[in-house]
């Protein structure tokens, strides 16, 4: 341990530049792998996130109205990932919707009504924090609807879909797939950081149990609700950094907006990473 290079106090603070610290460190013979790839990723994320100021400046002037649902397993990462959307992005013209079980009322209530209030006004883009595809998968697998309920929902959301469609309302449907050991990990990792552990629910503890029927209903949503109006576009989320960063490009590359063409990096995803639902239907977590 006492050969171990290392960067004194006094030659870090001489350091201006990402790159005069690369040089640095390999001056003085310390693996650097993980740091480019952190400063790589940093970089990036900074450039997509310029260009979704971009689209939502876009988005405002032209009236669009915008809905992005994020859905996956627990720990798939959804809520990082939305976090990266939203951090620069002007409040008063986006909204972030996680709702908490429904009321009394809203039991009673068509299924659709609750998520309806929270659609896009325009020039708004809206992230939902999962959505009404609770009742595909969460739902039935939890005891927390009929089985009737869940066939009449599997019938209505690609009519409902389809009216947003025709009404202009632009709908971009993600699922985050991870693999069984990583959501064990980042349970694990959850529960072992206090400032994380509210994000462990007894629901997340049935997924590793109900792993296998998580998968039944999810192809079964798959298979259902895919449509040319609105198709489900997966990203593989066992790497959160390049989930991020994918999921991004690909948002962005959905849209024609104003200074598309001055982007600083790539904004179009890796095709490896994010795919429609056809492609990768027997490759999901």
């Amino acid at each position: 341990m006492e050969n171990t290079p290392k960067i004194t106090l006094k030659e870090f603070e001489k350091v201006s530049s990402n790159s005069g610290l690369l040089k640095l460190i390999a001056k003085k013979g310390i693996s650097i792998e993980k740091v480019k790839e952190t400063l790589f990723y940093e970089e990036e994320l900074r450039h997509l996130q310029i260009e979704l100021v971009k689209l939502q400046q876009w988005i405002s002037t032209n009236k669009k109205r915008v809905a992005v649902i994020f859905e996956g397993r627990d720990a798939a990462g959804k809520g990082g990932n939305i976090r990266r959307f939203t951090e620069h992005l002007n409040p008063r013209a986006m909204r972030v919707v996680a709702l908490t079980k429904p009321t009394e009322v809203e039991r009673g209530q068509w299924y659709f009504r609750r998520y309806i209030r929270r659609l896009p006004n325009p020039g708004e883009i809206v992230f939902f924090d999962r959505s009404w595809y609770n009742r595909a998968v969460v739902e039935p697998i939890m005891g927390f609807c009929t089985e009737a309920q869940y066939e009449t929902f599997m019938v209505q959301v690609p009519e409902f879909e389809h009216m947003l469609y025709e009404d202009g309302t632009i709908l971009i449907k993600l699922w985050f797939s991870i693999s069984k050991d990583v959501q064990l990990t980042r349970f694990n990792a959850r529960l072992g950081t206090p400032l994380k552990r509210w994000k462990f629910s007894p629901v997340d503890q049935k997924g590793q149990e109900y792993w296998d029927l998580y998968s039944h209903y999810r192809e079964q949503m798959f298979s259902k609700t895919h449509t040319s109006y609105s198709p489900w576009i997966t990203v593989k989320a066992n790497n959160k950094k390049i989930a991020r960063l994918e999921s991004i490009r690909y948002v962005l590359s959905q849209f024609d907006y104003d200074g598309k063409d001055e982007a600083l990096t790539t904004i179009f995803p890796d095709p490896n990473v994010v795919m429609r639902y056809y492609r990768s239907s027997k490759k999901l977590s």
